[in-house]
């Protein structure tokens, strides 16, 4: 899952929602430094991570790109899934995209003192260039592929996924439709458990 669905799988609370926004950015037991809710986050982020990275839906979305993209597939997986996601996103909330991206952008830059560098830098051209929004376009998705294909160390050719995507539309459209309130059950729960133990 990519940086829209973790924000939509962190509920209500901001705090969470910070916590799982900068996931990647924190490693190993670096999370403890954090308070108990942005440490929520952070173990949700990874939870999300693992459980997608489980399902035998998402392992057929993966397949289809393996050969020719190797172990980048699952990263491609994750801005397509979230082009499905922006695509359909009243089916799983109340609210529309435009106003949770602007709610969430808000958060994070109120609170970018709390984030690793890393991912403050990230967020200054997230919000610049709406990327969160401009996943419903091809076009979006395509900048999102290209800018992190410049940012491996190896050829990902992630830059050239747009061609599956396109290709293979349907069928990743019904995969992610199967797989999407799967993994929002899952969250929820994980969520609720997490902080019903501090």
């Amino acid at each position: 899952m990519n940086y829209l669905a973790h924000l939509l799988l962190s509920g209500e609370d901001y705090q969470i929602a910070l916590g799982n926004f900068m996931g990647d950015f924190v490693k190993g037991k670096d999370f403890e430094n954090y308070p108990d809710r942005i440490k929520t986050g952070i173990l949700l982020h990874r939870e999300i991570d693992r459980y997608t990275d489980s399902h035998d839906v998402v392992k057929q979305s993966k397949d289809r790109l393996r050969e020719k993209y190797r172990h980048y597939s699952g990263v491609i997986i994750d801005v397509f899934y979230d082009h499905f996601l922006a695509n359909s996103f009243q089916a799983y909330t109340q609210e529309p995209l435009h106003e949770f991206v602007m709610r969430h952008y808000q958060n994070l830059e109120t609170n970018s003192q709390v984030l690793p560098a890393r991912a403050q830098n990230m967020l200054e051209y997230m919000v610049r260039g709406n990327w969160l929004e401009n996943y419903k376009e091809l076009r979006g998705i395509q900048k999102t592929l290209t800018g992190m294909s410049r940012r491996t160390k190896f050829n990902s050719l992630m830059d050239q996924a747009i061609i599956e995507l396109t290709t293979y539309h349907q069928q990743f459209a019904d995969e992610f439709a199967a797989f999407f309130p799967d993994i929002q059950a899952h969250a929820t729960q994980y969520r609720k458990d997490l902080v019903n133990s501090h």
